[in-house]
């Protein structure tokens, strides 16, 4: 091992699970890259007696996913299965399980675990059986867990907030799995270190900057516009003269760079050019200052300011040089008033919400009466899958397979193909909800209409990871003032200490000296190509990058920009989880490349169409990337189940849609 190896800790002695998954996850991308088939012609493995429906690890005492590090998120053994399929792969003749349900639900995300909620809530003798693919429930609602020095740390993979407006459909959901906005501590949405005056602070690296140089104070809040504040700022960075003109000129300058236009006709102009474009030939600055910006945004909008339009950045408000233009933002959280949620942070974001339904669901899942009571309780995975159960999950079951059983109009059930440890099963159900990737739907159900399969394969997910890094304790935050860092050019683009939230008998950390969990995001970019392309290069990627080229990155970038605080990343951390969503965030409408659809003709309302007996889900089928747009698709798909094919008499138990 190489000194430099040695000096960041690469032989101590962490949980590296996936470690040597690497040169496998290398070879699965390099197969999705060229296209071959893989599982082609496989020999047909003996039938086992009966479906495995429990999850013993050879591991572990017992089967528990939330408590394992490594290469998480689209762990391995996730995704294979899919991608073989989609190259013509094939398994044999499927085992007959002979299991009948009134709904089986394709996807256990939030969508999945709200469609079985919608159905049962409607119709309480129905029995439900979710399959997924992950070895969790919840999709990209991930719970993280770890143990430092005898300390629990709870921390998210995924999804983190309940935002924004809920629909009353969804509302009621929350507040029938046990959330109380009354109860939840406000602490959860304020600063959980305001004692200790932690600041935002710019991570400048060498590789793209010159120098590695770690400056605090980045201007933020009230001093955000202040022409003193961010000079004083600038003249500690290491960006050019030209650089620093342009920031400051981005930030401070009120001036309206479209003068002369209507403001109709500044939207427009915004609209049909990238935010990088804007800045450097509407606005003028220089080049330099390009990549301190690059990868500012956030997961849900595009890939880089390259692939973002200026009317998008306007809109988000996370990018200067709009102050000028005399043009009114769109509220980003319309309907606040009708949320009393918003702004809550379970210490393991919405995967405390997946719990909460799944004990909703499962009871003997997840053991307890409250809120509370669910952060620092186990579920029990054995209890998921039970026979004696009305609603059944069943994991690390990826679906090859959705058809009508026979003619669609006259089918009375769907027909669902699953392949688990490399044996295909078959089950029936009276109606089937897809609530996974939409873009896989055509693979899964070819007998869906052509014009319905090409929109849902628009559907291209952003992705992204959110690295979890437990460490002993937070004192270089301490001494370097710091709470969050933003890095521009760094691997990993963003650097922040845990929420801080204390719920039930979890209590988060209050003292420099306790251990924390850091979390990381890195959004793969390839500036100069289209977003969607961008996603797909950023997807290939992620599928080729092993666990242990991550944990690389993350020592060497961690000890570079806290070193001065006296961060040894050989000594400091304890444990590393990262959370890679090859398919990650939903995406709608991009103004740089797409038409201006009408309702009716977007891709996500043209490819979400009911078929027969399926109805389809997920946060795609709404082209927003949050947990109510994957709550309002899970009950629109419901609702059309009933309404038009069950009980076309029946009436939903909450408001009419709009």
């Amino acid at each position: 091992m190489k000194k430099s190896d040695r000096e960041l800790g690469m032989d101590r002695s962490i949980n590296r699970r996936d470690f040597l998954n690497g040169a496998s996850i290398a070879i699965a991308g390099a197969v999705l890259a060229r296209g071959d088939t893989g599982a082609q012609g496989r020999p047909t493995p003996p039938a086992p007696a009966a479906p495995p429906f429990t999850d013993p690890s050879p591991n572990q005492e017992r089967y528990y996913p939330p408590a394992l590090t490594g290469m998480r998120g689209s762990h391995e053994g996730s995704f294979e299965v899919a991608h073989e399929m989609r190259f013509g792969a094939t398994w044999g003749e499927a085992q007959e399980t002979g299991e009948e349900y009134d709904l089986i639900v394709v996807g256990g995300g939030l969508s999945g675990l709200a469609a079985a909620y919608f159905y049962k809530k409607a119709l309480p003798e129905s029995s439900v059986l979710i399959l997924d693919n992950h070895d969790d429930f919840g999709g990209h609602a991930k719970r993280n867990e770890f143990t430092v020095g005898g300390r629990k740390l709870i921390g998210y993979g995924g999804t983190q907030f309940i935002t924004g407006y809920y629909p009353p459909e969804a509302t009621a959901l929350l507040e029938d799995i046990g959330v109380s906005a009354e109860r939840f501590p406000r602490g959860s949405t304020g600063d959980a270190y305001a004692d200790y005056e932690l600041a935002r602070a710019i991570f400048f690296d060498r590789e793209t900057f010159g120098v590695d140089r770690l400056v605090v104070g980045e201007p933020r809040g009230r001093n955000q516009r202040s022409g003193t504040e961010w000079s004083r700022f600038l003249a500690r960075t290491p960006l050019s003269d030209r650089a620093k003109a342009g920031i400051l000129q981005l930030y401070t300058e009120g001036r309206d760079y479209l003068p002369g236009l209507s403001a109709e006709e500044k939207i427009a102009r915004l609209r049909r050019i990238s935010y990088q474009d804007y800045i450097l030939q509407t606005v003028g600055v220089h080049e330099d200052v390009v990549p301190y910006l690059l990868r500012r945004g956030d997961p849900n909008g595009a890939a880089g300011i390259d692939s973002q339009s200026a009317w998008g950045a306007f809109r988000s408000g996370s990018f200067p040089g709009f102050d000028g233009l005399g043009l009114q933002r769109p509220p980003r959280n319309a309907g606040l008033d009708q949320n009393p949620f918003h702004g809550i942070h379970f210490p393991d974001g919405n995967a405390g919400i997946a719990r909460l339904i799944v004990r909703w669901l499962i009871p003997a899942a997840l053991p307890g009466r409250t809120m509370e009571d669910s952060v620092m309780t186990p579920v029990r995975y054995e209890r998921l899958d039970e026979p004696a159960n009305s609603v059944r999950i069943r994991l690390n079951s990826t679906v090859v397979g959705v058809r009508h059983d026979g003619e669609r109009r006259s089918a009375e059930q769907v027909v669902i193909t699953y392949v688990r440890d490399g044996q295909a099963y078959r089950a029936r159900g009276s109606t089937t909800v897809l609530a996974c990737y939409n873009a896989m739907i055509p693979y899964l159900c070819p007998e869906i209409p052509q014009p319905q399969q090409a929109a849902l394969k628009m559907a291209v997910r952003k992705p992204y990871v959110y690295s979890q890094v437990a460490i002993r304790n937070w004192t270089s935050f301490e001494r370097l003032g710091v709470r969050a860092i933003h890095s521009p050019g760094g691997f990993h683009e963003f650097i922040d200490l845990d929420w801080g939230v204390s719920v039930g008998d979890y209590r988060h950390s209050t003292s420099p000296e306790d251990p924390i969990l850091l979390w990381m995001q890195r959004l793969p970019t390839s500036p100069g190509l289209p977003a969607r392309d961008q996603f797909r290069a950023g997807r290939e990627e992620l599928l080729t990058t092993s666990f242990e080229t991550f944990e690389r990155k993350i020592r060497d970038q961690l000890g570079r920009a806290l070193g001065e605080g006296g961060f040894d990343p050989a000594r400091d951390i304890e444990a590393i989880t990262v959370n890679r969503w090859p398919h990650g965030y939903a995406g709608g409408a991009n103004d740089l490349y797409d038409p201006d659809w009408g309702y009716d003709e977007a891709p996500w309302v043209v490819g979400r169409q009911r078929f027969g007996r399926i109805t389809i889900a997920n946060s795609d089928a709404g082209a927003i990337s949050l947990t109510q747009c994957a709550f309002d698709q899970a009950h629109r798909a419901v609702q059309e189940l009933i309404t038009d094919v069950i009980r076309p008499e029946f009436q939903y138990p909450w408001a009419e849609r709009t």
